[in-house]
């Protein structure tokens, strides 16, 4: 696993001595990439005894429209300005514009952290 802690290497390029042993929260994991498909979801362990749901596929998304919350059903990834081929994989990302039964939408949550997908209208 990726060490996410503090770099080997110091300002100047000389070399910094471990003083202990990589501990859990320094590990780095790969990313959740979340999909449009039959839900599933993905329960790790976080900082402070708690947990986190990672959606691993999903069809749903929460929907505002005119300050009303509904639930509409994701038909594709339009476009993901992270990365476009994110939108040729049906990936769903903070930001991306989804096509769903309620029209665009634009992604409001995290949902490799959330475990949910919040969007807002973006056109009808």
């Amino acid at each position: 696993m990726k060490d996410q802690g503090r770099s080997p290497r110091k300002r100047t390029g000389g070399r910094r001595r471990r003083f202990r042993k990589k501990k859990a929260h320094e590990l780095g994991e790969e990313s959740t990439e979340t999909q449009v498909g039959e839900p599933s979801y993905k329960t790790v362990d976080a900082r402070g005894n708690t947990e986190k749901v990672r959606a691993i596929t999903t069809d749903t998304a929460s929907v505002a429209v005119n300050g009303e919350v509904v639930a509409a059903e994701i038909e594709n990834v339009a476009e993901n300005p992270s990365n476009p081929n994110y939108a040729r994989r049906n990936i769903i990302t903070k930001g991306a514009v989804l096509e769903t039964s309620e029209g665009r939408v634009r992604v409001t949550s995290r949902p490799g952290q959330d475990g949910q997908v919040n969007a807002i209208r973006i056109e009808a």
